[in-house]
C-alpha cells in the first residue's frame, strides 16, 4: 500500500481533550504521521506534556486551555490558530462533560449545562474550524461520539444520552451540508474506554467491568490506542470519500442483540457445564 494514503505532513490538526486518553491517543498518532497540532484541555499541564512528547519527534504544537463549551473562547482559540498556522485540516472534537443523574432527579440547570459542553460548544467548533476548512475547499472533522448517541444506556445518562445523540445529527448534517464543499464530518461512537473517570468508577464497584464486558464480544474494554489508526484514517486521503459515517469503535457491542450472549460469555457457560458433569 502507498504510505502517501496515510500521510498527514503539512497538515495541521485541532484536538480537544488533548492532555490524557482519546484526546491524547489521537493527537500522539497524527504528528506521528506528519501533522502539526493544536493541542486543547482544561488540564493546561497535561496538554503541555502531550505538546512536549510532539515536539519531540520534530512537529510544531500550540497548546491552550480553551474552555470548548465557551463560543467566545473557541472563537478566539480559532484566531490564534490563523496567526500560528493560518490553516485547519483536521478536527478531533473529544473533550466535554456529561452527567449522572436519575431522570426524576435530574434539574433543568444540570441539563442545559451538558447540552452546552457536549452540543453547544462541540457544534462551535465544528463552525469554526468548519468556516476556514470552507475556505480551503477540503478539511475533516471527527466528532467523538458514543454508544448512548444511538441506544440507552441507563445508569443515570439520560443528560448524556440526549446529548450525544444530538452529536451523531450534527455530524449528518454537516456531512449533508458541507461535503460537496469539500469538507468531510464523521463520528466515532466508542463504548467504554477505560480512563482515569471509568477506572475510579470501577473501583468504587467492582461488578462494573463484568457487567460491561458483558455487552463486548471482544471480550475487554477499549483503551486510547484503540483510536489511534481510526484517526489517522479520518485525517488523510485515504478515508476521502468517508464522510456522514457512524463509526463505532466498541469491541461489536452495537452488533449484538441485547439479549445476546458474547463468545467469551459462551465459553464460560460451556465450561461450567463440562466442570459440572
Amino acid at each position: 500500500m502507498n504510505d502517501d494514503l496515510f500521510s498527514l505532513a503539512g497538515r495541521v490538526a485541532v484536538v480537544s481533550g488533548a492532555a490524557q486518553g482519546l484526546g491524547q491517543a489521537t493527537a500522539l498518532a497524527l504528528a506521528q504521521h506528519g501533522a502539526d497540532l493544536v493541542l486543547l484541555d482544561r488540564n493546561l499541564a497535561g496538554a503541555e506534556a502531550t505538546g512536549e512528547r510532539i515536539r519531540a519527534i520534530g512537529r510544531r504544537t500550540l497548546v491552550a486551555g480553551t474552555d470548548v463549551s465557551d463560543p467566545l473562547a473557541i472563537a478566539e482559540l480559532f484566531r490564534q490558530v490563523d496567526t500560528a498556522f493560518g490553516r485547519i485540516d483536521f478536527l478531533g472534537n473529544i473533550a466535554g462533560d456529561g452527567h449522572l443523574s436519575k431522570p426524576e432527579d435530574l434539574t433543568i440547570a444540570d441539563l442545559h449545562r451538558v447540552l452546552q459542553n457536549l452540543v453547544v460548544g462541540r457544534f462551535a467548533m465544528c463552525q469554526e474550524a468548519g468556516k476556514r476548512m470552507l475556505a480551503q475547499g477540503r478539511g475533516s472533522i471527527m466528532n467523538i461520539g458514543s454508544l448512548a448517541s444511538s441506544t440507552a444506556l441507563g445508569r443515570g445518562h439520560i443528560a448524556y444520552s440526549m446529548a450525544m445523540g444530538a452529536v451523531l445529527q450534527m455530524t449528518r448534517e454537516l456531512s449533508t451540508e458541507w461535503s460537496y464543499r469539500g469538507v468531510r464530518v464523521n463520528c466515532v461512537t466508542p463504548a467504554q474506554v477505560v480512563n482515569p473517570s471509568l477506572e475510579a468508577r470501577m473501583a468504587t464497584d467492582p461488578t462494573l467491568e463484568g457487567r460491561f464486558l458483558k455487552g463486548i464480544p471482544a471480550g475487554r474494554l477499549g483503551q486510547p490506542k484503540d483510536i489511534m489508526g481510526l484517526a489517522v484514517f479520518l485525517a488523510s486521503d485515504s478515508s476521502e470519500w468517508i464522510t456522514g459515517a457512524i463509526i463505532p469503535m466498541d469491541g461489536g457491542n452495537m452488533a449484538m442483540n441485547a439479549g445476546g450472549t458474547p463468545g467469551h460469555e459462551q465459553r464460560t457457560v460451556q465450561s461450567f457445564r463440562a466442570e459440572s458433569k
